[in-house]
């Protein structure tokens, strides 16, 4: 998508999801917006001479011929207070797909454009309704899968982020204005920055950008989901426990050890917290070249989950399996001597068996890894004893080893890219100020740093960035 694609001519798309509903809106924005409504739409008022802005009318819509489509309300809003800066109009008919098809097909012949991916939006950001970020967080916000990640994306869409990257901008724009007296008029009486208080600006505006990328894994997990896998023996209860959790039989479960072959991947919330749940094959030794191929699978997703679950079968280890100093189960032996603080020992099957706690424990002496002890909990997959208390943990291993975010404002991957880029650039201009350089040569780190900084905004932003940016989008947004 081109500027003067985007730019030109009045786009049409219907704003509403596909598929049959009560209401339907299609958008219109142009500057055929105005007439487009004029030749294809009949007010039910007798005293109607002239749309008057933001006000709704009733009446019914057509074609050019005068064949009636559709009883609708409609209104016109002019430019440039509006969401693509641009004169605009919207009509809201009945959700039926035929009757929407109709309508677009009657505004295309009377001279309209099919809109693309993301060109409404795209039309707001070149002419100025709202910054890149803020574009972004348009396709973000119908996107969320938390409420959590849908108020990151709001406060963005607000402009909040933009706000804060510009604040920083402005401070190394000053900056720059006194590198540049220095450089220019290196031997006039010009008042300029003491290093010691340039240095100071510099690391004053790196830690402003640390701050915006600190909640950047946290909102991954919110707008991603965390990697939550199960792992262990054959037979513990993984799957089961895996349908107990969804609340649905996902994966088969049967007493032939080896049953899961492959690993099994759902969605599900904890709370607010959405995690993707991996039930894997259960590692052991096998001659069966189809179920050792999923054993190796399994160890991949081990390596690559933000938070592992070691089940163990609590009916085979018995009650006195939690006395011992290494654990019984030796896969999850295995598993427990690299386990990472982000791991949950599930001791399964307690309808069955207890494991032996005195009042002090709250876990076996053999639940510990490298880093230190490991969190433990027993359930029952068949009753579901305890499962609220396991999710509950498991929000809390998630989360609790991830930095906090402050402003709530965390940046997407391309975004927290130019910021990290930027934050570089910052750590190199703060040692270069340190080693004396000389002012015309620090230049050159903080004219790159800006650089960054308006990417994050939009600013001279290349074509191809913008295009892959708003071809994420849905068609009428």
């Amino acid at each position: 998508m081109t500027a003067s694609t985007t730019t030109n001519g009045t786009i049409v798309a219907q704003a509403t999801a596909q598929g049959s509903g009560a209401i339907a809106i299609i958008r219109i924005s142009g500057p055929m917006a105005k007439k487009l409504l004029g030749l294809l739409f009949t007010p039910s008022q007798a005293t109607f001479s002239d749309f008057v802005p933001w006000r709704v009318y009733h009446g019914i819509v057509h074609d050019l011929n005068g064949t009636k489509i559709d009883d609708v309300l409609c209104f016109y809003m002019p430019g440039p207070r509006t969401y693509t800066g641009e004169d605009c109009a919207e009509i809201h008919c009945h959700g039926g797909q035929l009757i929407v098809s109709a309508i677009i097909e009657a505004l295309l012949e009377a001279g309209a454009c099919p809109a693309r991916r993301g060109e409404f939006t795209h039309r707001a950001f070149l002419n100025g309704r709202m910054d890149l970020s803020q574009a972004e967080a348009v396709a973000e916000m119908i996107a969320a899968p938390s409420r959590t990640a849908l108020g990151q994306s709001l406060r963005r869409l607000n402009g909040e982020l933009g706000r804060r990257v510009g604040k920083v901008r402005e401070k190394l724009d000053w900056v720059r204005m006194n590198m540049s007296l220095a450089v220019d008029f290196p031997e006039d009486e010009v008042e300029i920055l003491d290093r010691k208080d340039f240095l100071a600006h510099v690391q004053s505006a790196g830690r402003s950008l640390q701050d915006l990328l600190r909640g950047v894994a946290r909102a991954k997990v919110y707008a991603n989901g965390a990697r939550v896998v199960l792992a262990g023996s054959v037979n513990a209860g993984k799957s089961s426990l895996m349908n107990a959790l969804l609340g649905k039989n996902r994966a088969l479960v049967t007493d032939v050890p080896g049953t899961t072959r492959d690993f099994l991947e759902e969605g599900l919330l904890l709370g607010d917290l959405p995690i993707r749940l991996v039930d894997t094959a259960g590692v052991r030794e096998s001659s069966d070249k189809v179920e050792s191929l999923g054993i190796e699978r399994s160890r991949q997703q081990i390596e690559e989950a933000d938070l592992l679950v070691i089940v163990v079968d609590g009916a085979a280890l018995g009650s006195s399996g939690t006395g011992e100093l290494s654990c019984p189960d030796e896969v999850a032996a295995r598993l427990l001597q690299n386990a990472s603080p982000s791991t949950l020992v599930v001791w399964n099957k307690a309808d069955i068996c207890l494991p032996e706690l005195s009042e002090k424990q709250t876990r076996p002496e053999w639940c510990v890894s490298a880093h230190g002890e490991v969190d433990f909990v027993c359930v029952s997959a068949l009753t579901g004893f305890n499962l609220d208390l396991a999710c509950d943990k498991m929000a809390q291993l998630i989360l609790g080893n991830l930095p906090g975010d402050e402003y709530g404002l965390a940046p997407n991957d391309r975004q927290a890219h130019a910021l990290h880029y930027a934050c570089r650039e910052l750590d190199a201009l703060a040692r270069d100020i340190e080693a004396g350089q000389l002012y015309d040569l620090l230049s050159v780190h903080l004219d790159m740093c800006c650089s960054f900084l308006d990417e994050v905004i939009g600013v001279g932003t290349a074509q191809d960035v913008l295009n892959h940016v708003f071809e994420s989008f849905c068609i009428g947004k």
